[in-house]
């Protein structure tokens, strides 16, 4: 796909240094920076230099993109001097809930102190929210997130 089909996607455009968005982490792959609407005093997205749609175009291949974004959302969270890392939320919003249409893992944390509507968006009650872990496990078992 020409580099430009994506010129309308805010998330490439961030990758791209098209925005003043503070890249907090970035590498060949993967950048990291702020979520503008924070759920948690922490909340990071990471998300991947190539354009894909969501986690539901994941496929079998991707296993290590998304191990690789999962290993930057907790350096992010480390930097920040987050310890408890029994006490964060990382994941994807399953479409049509994405707000924005390029694959992008939220890392949230202390969840435990997550306001009620950030619970209903990134909660384990969520149906709209799957973490990182269930991806993964579907991903190596179906080949997709179902």
């Amino acid at each position: 796909m020409a580099q430009d089909a994506f010129a309308d996607c805010h998330f490439c455009q961030i990758v791209n240094n098209q925005t003043d968005t503070e890249i907090l982490l970035s590498d060949d792959e993967l950048v990291c920076f702020r979520d503008t609407t924070p759920g948690a005093t922490h909340h990071y997205l990471v998300v991947p230099r190539m354009h894909l749609d969501n986690c539901k175009t994941l496929q079998k291949d991707h296993v290590p993109l998304v191990e690789r974004m999962e290993e930057m959302g907790k350096k992010i969270l480390k930097e920040n001097k987050v310890r408890d890392f029994n006490d964060i939320r990382m994941g994807f919003h399953l479409p049509p809930f994405s707000s924005v249409s390029h694959l992008h893992l939220h890392t949230l944390a202390p969840a435990s102190n997550m306001e009620p509507r950030s619970q209903r968006r990134y909660g384990p009650q969520s149906c709209w929210f799957i973490p990182v872990d269930k991806v993964l496990s579907q991903l190596k078992m179906h080949g997709k997130v179902k």
